[in-house]
């Protein structure tokens, strides 16, 4: 594909002493709108070059690069240079690009031979899966997809919270009140109620704080007992949470939870010994970290048992041993961010140089109208109820609009999970989320279903036309407005992919899409496609096409299912 910017680069290069190409490159502009050109290059860095006012300077080399064969028009406005691409030229290189790359359309080498770890969903074992831990699993998820689309070799690993004092308390409320019968029956559900009578009680009894910090002590030091409960709540809580990710179509590499971590913790702690950075305090040692203005980072409490910051600096160092990533991304909600900041420079004290290669990648919340999610009140709402009721929904919707539609059951599917994925992936991840089933579930306006429904209809012209991919086609018949915007989002689908890796932001890819879904829908509704003259649909057609390829890839990538009817 032609790049353009490159070509304004060169051009001005030649006509510019002393800025090579990359630099003239990063000075050009996109202009807010179309009528100012396609790219804007500000002129007043070449004042000192030429001695000259940047008007006048932008006056006389539009003058001089006039007639080259990519621009239709060059122009000068107020110390701006603006370029206007050939429409013809852009409709070819675009769409040929993607006619011969179809699905590997907008992807690049940018990783290529480099691994990067991303760490995702981790639920809490013996929990419930709720809508708080939708938002580490799909933006994991999509993340995932997205380093990989760009060449990086992706590894995902779920961090189950299956080991720290809950646990302990966990296993002091199954021996008090638990029945095993009704556990098995309904785990998640019973856990649940056992942990949230817990904490009830212990608002009237203190002293059970201690007694659950006691089971944990002996979880640690290998209690026959606490082994056997503990890894029965995990079995349990494994054979729901892989339900639910059945649903999302969501796997992992490894399930390397922290307990998977136990055994490799007293190495660590005795290499952050030998760095004189751990030091006793009242009975626990921490690293100091007053130099940086934080708190103090806690490694073993006073009861000698270990604590998340110990279980994450070990996993750290594993997974570069075993991995050497590139780069490590810890996908949580925003209210952790002062503990990774913490364990990170913990990691840096310690003389590890990869320590700026780890990145916390914090998200908003989800809470109810009433208020936060709280496991402890028992106060949630569970995914597994939302994926259900979000597919349902779809299916009554489909059996209104279009009963005799093939797969029933299966488009529902696609459309109800992906309109909850969408939902969450639309907005900026840092975003707090209050969850509303009407909002969540709405098949109108700028949503996953709007989009996947585009990509059906679409996929539907090209069925009626009995569409084959040909490169013999009259560009020249692409040139109006309205496809050459939707021309134009095809061609910067690159650029919103690589800005998602950059910024580990999937909602640059989810608003490309409903602005490409958007454009494509003027240019169905304007431009009429199976039309009598062969040149004009089989040239529109190619639109159709490229729009089916890429409304595909970017829903793949945020991983939601695009299904060719509805």
């Amino acid at each position: 594909m032609i790049d353009f910017k490159n070509e304004i680069s060169i051009l001005i290069s030649s006509e510019v002493e002393g800025l090579n190409v990359e630099e003239i490159e990063s000075l050009i502009e996109v202009p807010p709108n179309y009528d100012l050109g396609d790219y804007a290059l500000p002129c007043f860095r070449f004042a000192k070059i030429f001695r000259k006012s940047p008007n006048i300077i932008a006056e006389e080399l539009a003058e001089n690069l006039k007639g080259n064969k990519y621009f239709s028009k060059i122009e000068n406005v107020g110390g701006y240079i603006n370029f206007f691409v050939n429409k013809e030229i852009l409709a070819k290189t675009v769409l040929e690009e993607v006619l011969n790359q179809k699905e590997k359309f907008g992807s690049k080498n940018i990783g290529e031979g480099k691994n990067v770890v991303i760490d995702y969903s981790s639920p809490n074992i013996a929990k419930p899966f709720h809508v708080g831990h939708l938002r580490s699993t799909v933006i994991g998820k999509s993340l995932y997809n997205i380093y990989n689309f760009l060449g990086y070799n992706s590894i995902g690993i779920n961090h189950l919270g299956d080991w720290g004092t809950q646990f302990g308390k966990m296993i002091c409320a199954y021996k008090k009140w638990g029945n095993k019968e009704e556990i098995e029956r309904e785990p998640i559900k019973t856990l649940q109620g056992l942990y949230v009578k817990f904490h009830e009680e212990c608002e009237k009894e203190p002293s059970l704080e201690d007694e659950g910090r006691m089971w944990f002590k002996k979880l640690e030091d290998g209690d026959e007992e606490a082994k056997k409960i503990w890894k029965w709540f995990v079995e349990l809580s494994l054979e729901e949470f892989e339900r639910i990710y059945k649903l999302l179509k969501v796997d992992f590499d490894y399930y390397t939870g922290e307990s998977f971590y136990e055994d490799k913790m007293d190495r660590v702690v005795d290499m952050i010994k030998e760095k004189n950075i751990l030091k006793e305090s009242k009975g626990a040692y921490i690293v100091d970290l007053e130099d940086y203005n934080m708190p103090p980072c806690l490694i073993i409490k006073s009861d000698g048992t270990t604590i998340y910051a110990t279980r994450d600096i070990t996993a750290a160092i594993y997974r570069k041993d075993t991995f050497d990533f590139a780069k490590a991304i810890y996908i949580t909600d925003y209210a952790q961010n002062l503990h990774f900041a913490q364990w990170f420079k913990v990691i840096e004290l310690m003389g590890y140089d990869w320590a700026k290669n780890l990145e916390h990648v914090p998200f908003g919340r989800v809470s109810t109208e009433e208020g936060k999610l709280q496991t402890r009140k028992g106060n949630v709402i569970l995914l597994d109820e939302l994926l259900e009721r979000a597919i349902e929904k779809v299916k009554l919707v489909i059996e209104e609009k279009n009963p005799g539609l093939e797969n029933k059951e299966e488009v529902a599917k696609m459309v109800g999970i992906g309109a909850v994925i969408f939902n969450d992936l639309s907005n900026n991840k840092i975003k707090d989320i209050v969850f509303n089933w009407d909002r969540m579930l709405s098949f109108e306006g700028e949503t996953g279903p709007y989009v996947q429904y585009t990509h059906a209809r679409a996929n539907s012209v090209l069925r009626k036309a009995q569409y084959d991919v040909t490169s013999d086609i009259d560009y020249s018949l692409l040139t109006n407005d309205v496809a050459i915007n939707v021309i134009r989002l095809l061609q910067s689908f690159s650029n919103a992919v690589v800005s998602a890796m950059e910024k580990n932001e999937p909602s640059f890819i989810a608003r490309h899409i409903i602005d490409l879904a958007q454009a494509f829908n003027r240019f169905y509704h304007e431009c009429p496609i199976i039309v009598e003259d062969e040149k004009t649909q089989k040239a529109r057609l190619s639109i159709v096409y490229s729009v089916v390829t890429v409304l595909k890839t970017g829903l793949g990538l945020l991983g939601i299912e695009a299904p060719e009817k509805m």
